[in-house]
């Protein structure tokens, strides 16, 4: 399981990410809008639509959130023009960080996220060099308390995912990112709940460091997540075993 992605589910098990519901409507809003836009809003002919639905779906967004953004993105109700940009960067310690936006002004982004660097010792990479240290994958997270690894295997199994582990009672199941949807509706339809679903960015070798340096790195990817323009943030960070942010 990826570091970041690891911490982050954590945090969302113990209901840390509850009060960040808000903004993840918004963030989720925001990528339908842009799927529907760009694909238009049937979504037999909009893979990236049915990807950005599912995930509103297992997010729990309700229904009407999901239509408005969809009608947003193909201009059948008035909605903000978004541009997608990506920034690869590196936070104290050498940790990589992938960064993708979504912003109706690009030079409010680049700014903002040049700022959130600088203030936490971190800086922006030459393209290229933090992309190649990551693998895109569908990745869908469980309740390891409330399912066995092994019953989730069998249905993920069916649906093609790839691999399937437990840690920390997170069970995660990562698929091929043309898998995601499959993977997800056998999950589904064996009436599994999941945690997070996502097609996701995720780092082929970690960087670990110790408890300070790690509490730097996840402080910086925090600040960045809290950016409205920001979209999801991915890194190579290592949680140490036993980690508990202050």
């Amino acid at each position: 399981m990826s570091g970041h992605s690891k911490w982050a589910t954590i945090k969302h098990a113990k209901g840390a990410a509850d009060a960040k519901r808000g903004q993840m409507f918004t963030k989720l809003i925001k990528e339908i809008s842009i799927a529907a836009r760009m694909g238009g809003g049937s979504l037999d002919g909009n893979p990236r639509l049915r990807t950005a639905i599912l995930k509103a779906r297992a997010a729990n967004m309700p229904k009407d959130n999901i239509d408005r953004a969809i009608k947003k993105g193909t201009g059948e109700l008035e909605g903000v023009s978004y541009e997608e940009l990506v920034y690869e960067a590196y936070a104290p310690g050498g940790v990589a960080i992938f960064i993708e936006v979504l912003t109706d002004n690009k030079n409010r982004a680049a700014a903002d996220i040049r700022n959130i660097l600088t203030r936490a010792g971190g800086q922006l990479a030459t393209t290229g060099s933090v992309s190649r240290l990551f693998k895109r994958l569908g990745v869908f997270t469980l309740d390891g308390e409330k399912y066995t690894e092994d019953q989730v295997m069998e249905a993920a199994l069916e649906g093609g995912a790839e691999d399937i582990s437990l840690s920390d009672g997170i069970i995660e199941v990562t698929s091929a990112p043309e898998d995601f949807e499959n993977v997800l509706n056998a999950l589904q339809s064996k009436s599994f709940e999941t945690m997070s679903a996502e097609i996701s960015m995720v780092a082929e070798a970690e960087v670990s460091l110790d408890n300070e340096g790690t509490a730097k790195a996840l402080k910086l990817v925090d600040k960045l997540e809290e950016n409205d323009d920001v979209q999801n943030v991915y890194s190579n960070i290592s949680i140490p075993e036993g980690f508990e942010a202050e």
